[in-house]
């Protein structure tokens, strides 16, 4: 008998856990499923694309999983040349930034300054929420990894960072 209570409680426990995903407010089935299939990109392989048009000019990208056009998870790299910056925005979406190679230096709020960023190296993560202002520039050739939900946007505080203008 005392085997059956622990067994009942820990399968009451999950049950509740997986019935309460619908009821949670946070639970979103695009970013807890992956792809269809196993994805594996060798360093050598990776597809690097001048743009995207939304950055301005210099940057490469490369885009790893899904489609950041459209709704749903997708993992998108891009390389930055020495010196690149990118001016202060925010996105619609959280932002996940890991830091691949290089050092990408992170500030926040809506003006550029050097000063008031913080030196991320290789290895580095950042995750941001929704509607947070940053910006950020570039020591070195830097590559991050970008992790986000769909359709990504870039909305520039001064509307004439925008390259697309």
């Amino acid at each position: 008998m005392p085997r059956v209570i622990p067994l009942v409680f820990v399968s009451a426990l999950l049950a509740g856990c997986a019935s309460d995903r619908e009821g949670n407010p946070g639970y979103d089935p695009r970013t807890v499923y992956g792809p269809e299939r196993q994805i594996m990109i060798a360093a050598d392989n990776v597809q690097w694309r001048p743009g995207p048009p939304s950055l301005p000019e210099g940057a490469q990208y490369a885009v790893l999983e899904g489609d950041p056009g459209e709704s749903g998870m997708f993992v998108m790299r891009l390389k930055l040349p020495d010196g690149y910056i990118i001016p202060p925005h925010t996105h619609p979406n959280v932002e996940r930034v890991t830091v691949m190679s290089g050092v990408f230096n992170l500030g926040h709020g809506a003006r550029f300054s050097r000063e008031r960023t913080m030196r991320m190296p290789a290895g580095s993560f950042t995750s941001m929420p929704p509607g947070m202002q940053h910006f950020a520039f570039a020591d070195g050739e830097t590559v991050v990894q970008l992790t986000s939900i769909g359709p990504w946007e870039i909305n520039y505080i001064d509307p004439a960072d925008d390259p697309r203008q």
